[in-house]
């Protein structure tokens, strides 16, 4: 498999790792839309929501990006967490990811 995410997760291609788990792992996004823009990933490759079947995983994720938000600081003034799933989505790299961001105001719609 040739999947970016994996081969973070397999410590092939370095990353700033600012969060761990057992199942999870979260390293700053490298084209960041906010001063805080975290993604946290399942260790296990998952492409998409659409082919999630263990919905523990997904706690998991979650309850990383908390953390990440409480270590930051961005949980005292609001922060987003958002998965893209898809192409018209926008989904670049096919291994569920969910995007920590905030250090900034958000704007609604999210376009």
């Amino acid at each position: 498999m040739d999947c970016i995410f994996c081969k973070i997760v397999a410590g092939e291609i370095p990353a700033k790792k600012v969060g761990e788990s057992a199942h999870a792992v979260a390293f700053p996004d490298i084209n960041p839309v906010a001063p805080q823009h975290v993604l946290v990933i399942p260790k296990r490759h998952i492409a998409s929501l659409n082919d999630v079947t263990d919905w523990s995983v997904m706690a998991h994720v979650y309850e990383l990006a908390g953390k990440v938000a409480r270590e930051t600081g961005i949980d005292k003034t609001g922060w987003r967490a958002v998965i893209n799933t898809g192409r018209d989505a926008n989904q670049l790299v096919h291994h569920i990811h969910l995007h920590v961001v905030g250090g900034r105001q958000m704007e609604w719609p999210p376009g």
